[in-house]
This record gives C-alpha cells, structure tokens and sequence, in this order.
C-alpha cells in the first residue's frame, strides 16, 4: 500500500490556486491517486509527517505543495525501479532555498544548500521523492530533525548544513545526511516545476498544456542512452511496436517470450543452412532483437515493473544469445567445420566471462560513486585521468568518440547486428570467428581500462554482498584452508591455470593420437582448480578483487571443456552443460542487480569446486560422458525448481500467510 504525503509547510505556494481555481494542494493530492497512492494525505508541518510516517506500511511518497507537473512525473516516479528510494531531480539553476544535488551514475551522493556543494552541483531536489520501506525510519528521523532545525541524529559531521529553505528540501537534505541510498529520477519531456508565486504558477500550467503527456511517455519508453546500432536501426520504429503491444494488450513478459521464439526459429534455421534459411534467420533475428527492446520500452510505458520481469528479461536475453551460438556451431559442423561446436563453446565461454566483469564493475561503480571521498584517495594518477577521460566522452553524447567507445565494447546490439551481417553473407563458421575475434578484442579493452581506474578507486564490493554466494562456493570450499597472504584474486586466477593448461595439452593431443592418454592430468588439474578455495575465507577488500567471480567461472568452465576433450564426449553435450552452467551463474547475478537473496535450491547446486570434483571422478573412471550429462541433467533440473520456488511457490505462500493474518486480525472474538 502507497502512502502519498502533500507536505504544505511553510510553502509560498501554499496559498495559490490553479487555473481551475481549485488550491494547488488539491491538484496534486488528485494527481498522486492517479499516479498510484492507495492513501493521500496532507500534512501541516514535518512533525504531522512523521507520525505519518511511523504509522506506515508501505512505500511513501512525499509532495511539496509548490509542486507543477504532468502526472505522469509523479507516476514514473512512484513506479521507478531503479531502486527502493528515489528523488525528483530537477536541472532548473539553484536558487535561495533550494536543496541542490550532486549525483553519479543515477545516485544523490551529495545534498544541500548550493553553497556547499562548492559548484559540483548537477541539479536541484525536485520537491518529491519516493521513499521505501526500508528507508521509513529514517526520514521520520529527517522529519524530525529538521523540524528542529539541526542535522539528523546519526549524519557525519562533514555533512552539508540544514537547507534553510521549505519544508520539504529540509527534508530531503535530512535524509541524504543519514545516508539513505538515493537514487535520481530526471524529467526528460515531461514538465515538472516548483512555483512561488501566481505569475510563476501560471508560466509552469501552459508550460504542462503545452506538451502531449502521452506521446510524451512513449517517447520516454525508448532509453535515452542506448549503443550505436540500437539507437539508429531499432529505436527509431521500436515505438510504434510498443505502442501497438500496448493495444492489443500484451504485457511485456509475452513480448520477451515471442522474442525468444524469434531466436530460437533464427537459430534453427541457421543450423539448417542453405543461403535461403540463413538470410531468413538474421531477419528474425534482427526482428526478435527489436521486440527484445521493446519489452523494456512497454514496461517502462505501461509502467508494469516487477522482479519476475526483470529476472526473465536478464535470463532470456543470454539464453537467446546462446541458443543462437549453439544453432551456429551445429550450422558450421554441419557445413564440414570440424570445430564449429568448438567455436560455439568459446563465444559461450567469452560472453560469459565478460558478463560477470561488467556486472561486478558495475557494483564497483556504484559503490564508488557511494563513497565519493574514497575515490580521489589514490593521488590520482593514471586512474584518475581515465576517470576523467571517460566521464568527459560520456558527457559529450552523440560525437564519434561517444559513439565509438559505446561500440568498441561490443554490446548486445552489436552482436546481434554482426550475427545476423555475418551469418547472411558468409556462413555460420565466418560469424562465430567475428563474434570471437571482436569479444577477444573488447574484453582485452574494457579489462585493461578498468583495471587500472579500480586500482585509482580502491573500493571493496565483494565484501559488502555475501561472497560465499556469489563466488559460488560449496561446501568443499568453506572447509579448505585460507591462505590469506596470496589473495583471493590470485589464487583464482592460479585456479584457472590449472584448467587452461589441461584444455591446451588436451586440444594439441587431440589432433593427434587423441586425449585420452591425458586421464591422468584431469585430477592434478581438479588440485590447481581447488586452489581457488583457499580464499574462499579470506576477506576480499583488495582493488582487484571485484574479478574473483570470473576468475573462478573461467576456471570451472575450462576444467569442464577440458574434461570433455580428454573424456571424448560429444562437443554438444559439453556446450550443453556449460550453458546450464551458464544459466545457475546469470541466476546469481540477476539476483544481485535486483538486490535479492539466494535462490531456493542454492545450497544443492554443489558449488564450483563440488561440481568439478564430480566431473573429474567421471573422467577418470571413462564415463565422463554418462557423468556430465548426469550433472548437468541434475542441475538444470535444481534450477527449474529453484525458478518454481522462487517465483510461485514461495510468493503464493507468503500471499496466503497474509490473507490469512488478515482475516485472523478482523475476526471478532466468538
């Protein structure tokens, strides 16, 4: 249940009535039941809002009264799912009064009077915010504390004075003090503005006549920051698709699954070969790339978010991509390439790798941005000017070297569109080289630059999650030893020597007498691999230490590749169990980016080293075929589960316990 609060304190505007002449306090207090609340209420001064808050179950979205804006600014910003607490920022000069803001990539890591933000201003508090559940506590204490005109209990002492100002920017200053994670909400399109007086009021009512809300917000559906080839070739008609998705009522989940369809049909048919059917194919598959942007463009249109939605969305979008490797590798076997599956394996393997990289980078980011004095404590250097390099490309958007470092990191829109390029015009065997070559080539770039800025940054994130989970550890691993003077890093890069090493001998012995002379290789490889588990204990606050996730996917995937080539098991089935492996991982990693627990079933996954351990016992009693089909069986039978549980079993049971308490709590006494 949302609250929504029109705080109309102390506000200028709190007298002025619109052109309909009804109060303004009205219009907004309307605008917020359209925009979601399930309750508005008013309140007269900070201490009212706080006993509000207390009282609250549910999300709260706060208002001032001096608030002019579409409706749906207040709904996307009650609907926002960029985080649980998240404030309207607004780009209008800082004037007397005002909460200015300094924000990094989405975040308010600095709040207050424009003076003390020393210039580094990037815009001013918008006079509403969304706060989570989580968070109530503490903006009843900033309600509190700046009804009393004093910092909140609890903020640094570095931080920024009370805002002398209304009611609410002392609020939101308030809260930014203590902390809270929160997370800028911009207005692209749309008008929002804070008015003061009838002439302002006014100026700020036909400024909102003027623009067309709804062709506003499908507009707003399409990222404003998108690559190179998703900007120019699929977002300049994507709209209209959603548009049409929108009438015909499909939700975004159906258009993700039809987009699924369209890949697995591409990847068929490139597995068919024939120039006829791989032109087909790179046609669906650019076409089910398009409705794959278009399931976020009618999520953030109709405004239905959900956790399930963006978990598939993540899920179905590697899924795709690797069933469309897999319908290469098949196509180019086919063709009487002797290592297409081979090829398909590694594109695998590489994407992969690369994803955990990004996604753990972009922890590292966040944090950072968090932390903001703790960025600058390397001395600067040559991750500081990166960093600065960067963020000036960054802002310079639309220019060749905006557009070139977007496209040289090789995103999923470019890897579709030189799939689909390659596959029509050359063949299967000649787009998975392309795919290769360019991946080696941006994972080369993009690891080397960020190493050297996570060095500058020297920001821990591995220990602000649980590592046990996301480095996957079993229990093999937490009863190992901890060597703590090598690093956690080091020893999982150690790990993954041991199984490239096998992989490498057992390839070149392959074209050769064949691998299987290299069965007694397979365990002292498993007891290089099982280094990796002598961190598992350690702490993981080094600079480089965001890469131990990949460090230790790599070298579970190797062993597995490398246990295939020496058990001689069929380059299908290798593929197939390294992309359920694929699928536990992106699990691991969805649930970080969504800010949630564990799976279900996690605990019976085994963990990296147990699954190895298995499959290197296979190999060395000559079943390492029959042994990791049976694992991978096992697995992706625990993930479905794991997905059952998560996703319909346990919410069904939390639903009924609710209703159930309901019911209890209403019912008189017999």
């Amino acid at each position: 249940m949302t609250l929504a609060i029109v705080l109309a304190a102390d506000a200028p505007a709190a007298s002025l009535s619109t052109r309909a002449g009804e109060p303004l306090a009205d219009r907004l207090a309307a605008q917020l039941r359209r925009a979601g609340a399930d309750e508005v209420r008013r309140a007269a001064d900070l201490g009212e809002l706080a006993a509000l808050v207390d009282a609250a179950t549910g999300p709260v979205l706060v208002t001032g009264v001096d608030l002019v804006a579409h409706t749906a600014v207040l709904r996307h910003l009650a609907t926002s799912p960029v985080g649980p607490t998240v404030a309207l920022v607004l780009t209008d000069p800082p004037g007397h009064g005002r909460t200015a803001v300094r924000e990094e990539r989405g975040q308010v890591v600095e709040a207050g009077p424009p003076e003390a933000l020393n210039g580094d201003a990037t815009g001013i508090f918008g006079g509403a915010l969304r706060v989570g559940v989580d968070d109530l506590p503490s903006l009843a204490a900033a309600a509190r504390a700046a009804a009393a005109g004093m910092l909140p209990a609890g903020a640094p002492s570095a931080a920024a004075p009370p805002v002398a100002g209304p009611a609410v920017d002392r609020l939101f200053a308030g809260l930014t003090g203590l902390g809270v994670l929160t997370f800028a909400h911009r207005v692209r399109l749309l008008v929002a503005r804070r008015v003061t007086d009838p002439a302002g009021l006014a100026d700020a009512e036909a400024a909102v006549a003027a623009v067309d809300e709804d062709r506003a917000e499908l507009r707003l559906s399409v990222k404003e920051r998108d690559d190179f080839f998703t900007t120019f070739f699929v977002s300049t008609w994507s709209p209209y698709v959603t548009k049409a998705s929108a009438r015909l009522g499909l939700g975004p989940t159906a258009v993700t699954m039809i987009s699924v369809a369209f890949a697995v049909a591409a990847a068929v048919l490139f597995g068919v070969g024939g120039r006829p059917a791989l032109v087909a194919g790179a046609v669906l598959l650019y076409l089910g790339f398009v409705l794959d942007c278009v399931d976020g463009q009618l999520a953030r249109y109709t405004r239905h978010f959900s956790a399930w939605g963006g978990w598939l969305d993540t899920m179905a979008d590697r899924a795709k991509e690797y069933v469309v490797y897999a319908g290469l590798g098949y196509g180019a076997t086919q063709a009487g390439f002797r290592y297409g599956w081979a090829l398909a394996i590694a594109a695998m393997t590489l994407q992969t790798v690369r994803h955990m990289t990004d996604t753990w980078y972009g922890v590292l980011h966040d944090e950072a941005a968090r932390r903001p004095k703790a960025v600058g404590a390397g001395g600067g250097g040559i991750g500081d000017k990166l960093n600065a390099a960067s963020n000036r490309v960054q802002a310079d958007t639309g220019s060749v070297s905006y557009w070139l470092k977007r496209t040289v990191v090789f995103p999923i829109g470019e890897r579709w569109a030189l799939i689909a390029l390659t596959v029509a015009l050359f063949g299967p065997l000649v787009s998975l080289y392309a795919v290769l070559a360019w991946g080696v080539l941006a994972f080369a770039y993009t690891g080397a630059l960020r190493t050297l800025r996570a060095r500058w940054m020297w920001v821990p994130v591995l220990d602000t999650v649980d590592a046990t989970l996301h480095r996957d550890d079993g229990p093999l691993a937490r009863l190992l030893p901890v060597v703590r003077p090598m690093g956690p890093l080091t020893l999982a890069v150690v790990a993954a020597s041991g199984p490239a090493a096998l992989l490498v001998a057992a390839l070149v012995a392959a074209d050769g007498d064949g691998a299987d002379g290299l069965r007694w290789a397979v365990p002292v490889a498993l007891l290089v691999l099982l280094v990796g588990g002598l961190g598992a204990g350690a702490a993981h606050n080094g600079p480089l230490d965001w890469l131990v996730p990949a460090a230790l996917r790599a070298g579970e995937y190797l062993f597995a590749i490398a246990v295939g080539v020496v058990g001689d098991v069929p380059a299908w089935l290798v593929f197939g169990y390294v992309f359920v492996l694929t699928l536990h991982h992106y699990d691991l990693t969805a649930r970080l980016e969504k800010r949630q627990s564990a799976p279900p079933l996690h605990g019976v996954t085994l963990g990296w080293e147990g699954r190895s351990v298995l499959l290197a016992l296979a190999a060395i009693v000559g079943i390492a075929g029959i042994g990791m089909a049976t694992l991978g069986t096992y697995l992706l039978v625990v993930f479905v589960g794991s997905v059952v549980l998560a996703w319909v079993v346990l919410p069904a049971r939390a639903t009924r316990a609710s209703v159930g308490l309901a019911g209890a709590g209403g019912r008189s006494p017999g």
